[in-house]
């Protein structure tokens, strides 16, 4: 099965899902420039304020492609190449997004009605940081679309530069070569290799139900504020009367 076999069973099985959200339709509307498309799309998720991309199932999806020993699925590059540009790809994409925080991310967060961009954000994260410190970095990496802005919110914040850019090279390293080796490994085993399209299927469910949580957060904390406005008022004419 070629990469283009396997992204076509994949979308057959999970036809509402967007495509950019699938790792395996992704790798493969690169063509010929997979490499450098799973590279820049590890860069923009690390920092330029695009979180809505399979970054986990993405890397996972190249290891298990790279430990490929068949002609069933072509591997596009060899595993040593990506444990090391990956990263890379990473480190850099946390680099820009500290700068872009540290330079404009105050004015980002002031618009109350931002969507992704407030105030509080800087203030919590700062908060956050002076707690559990720089570690918050490494952690983030791991966390779907808090990646994203973790290096935003960490210039906003005025981190110790020389700080951040250590923990980030740590994080990036491992996430990258960390989750692509995992993929890679477990693409040794017998099992995976020959229920691959399976592996396929679960690797894009796993990879959107981060973002699924968040929206059904999002939805249930609408639905509870009215209610607590209301709440709230009752309390404050009950106090007002007492």
């Amino acid at each position: 099965m070629s990469l283009n076999a396997a992204s076509e069973s994949v979308t057959t099985n999970l036809a509402l899902l967007p495509g950019f959200l699938d790792p395996v339709n992704l790798l493969n509307s690169f063509g010929t420039w997979v490499l450098v498309g799973l590279l820049l799309v590890v860069f923009i998720e690390s920092g330029l304020l695009f979180p809505l991309l399979p970054g986990d199932s993405l890397l996972f999806t190249a290891g298990l492609i790279a430990a490929s020993k068949s002609t069933d699925i072509e591997p596009f590059a060899p595993i040593w190449l990506l444990v090391i540009l990956i990263p890379i790809a990473a480190i850099l994409g946390d680099q820009v997004g500290f700068f872009i925080g540290s330079k404009g991310g105050t004015a980002l967060f002031k618009s109350n009605d931002a969507r992704f961009f407030k105030k509080k954000y800087i203030d919590e994260s700062h908060a956050f940081f002076e707690k559990h410190g720089p570690i918050t970095i490494i952690l983030a990496r791991f966390v779907p679309i808090v990646r994203t802005f973790a290096p935003v919110v960490a210039g906003a914040s005025k981190m110790k530069y020389s700080l951040f850019l250590t923990y980030n090279v740590v994080g990036g390293i491992l996430w990258g070569a960390g989750v692509t080796m995992l993929g890679y490994l477990l693409g040794q085993i017998d099992f995976i290799r020959e229920h691959v399209d399976i592996i396929f299927i679960v690797i894009v469910l796993v990879s959107v139900l981060p973002i699924v949580i968040e929206v059904g957060k999002r939805m249930i904390k609408a639905r509870k504020t009215p209610l607590a406005e209301a709440t709230e008022s009752i309390e404050s004419q009950r106090d007002a009367t007492s």
